[in-house]
């Protein structure tokens, strides 16, 4: 008996130490292809890393195509600067990026977005990279759900 108390205790011990100590949610996907297209739609929080302040993404329904469509509002973060806020269009590659466009005159990009689901976010959370469009300059972004569209997850 005392031998199979060990063994396991040293079974859990090299579970935890593999990172292994709880098992997948099945509910949460491990890949943004996974997500179900509405689990995108409501309101994010948008953090740039190396820009300041935070920023509000509202997602829903992209009316022509299977994505997503909303905008971001950069907030003022100074008296100096001005809110300003841009139209977005995007949807999940094939390779399970969340892929966005973004623009400032609804015309032209001014950004492109480009992340990956985080692991145990529960579809909360992606993280990747932003590149301005006028200047090439990228920054790394957190994308993290604020509030779910009435009705969807």
């Amino acid at each position: 008996m005392r031998t199979t108390a060990t063994v396991a205790v040293a079974l859990l011990a090299a579970a935890l130490a593999a990172g292994c100590a709880t098992p997948r949610d099945p509910n949460c996907p491990a890949d943004a292809r996974e997500l179900p297209l509405q689990a995108l739609y409501g309101q994010w929080d948008a953090r740039f890393d190396e820009l300041p302040g935070t920023a509000v993404v509202q997602l829903g329904k992209h009316p022509e195509y299977a994505g997503v469509r909303g905008t971001i509002t950069r907030r003022a973060d100074s008296a100096a600067t001005k809110t300003t806020v841009a139209q977005l269009a995007g949807d999940v590659d094939d390779e399970g990026a969340l892929s966005i466009d973004e623009s400032l005159d609804g015309r032209a990009i001014s950004g492109v977005w480009s992340g990956t689901l985080q692991p145990g976010a529960c579809g909360r959370e992606f993280r990747g990279t932003w590149r301005d469009a006028a200047t090439e300059r990228t920054h790394p972004f957190v994308l993290r759900k604020t509030v779910a569209q009435e009705g969807k997850p």
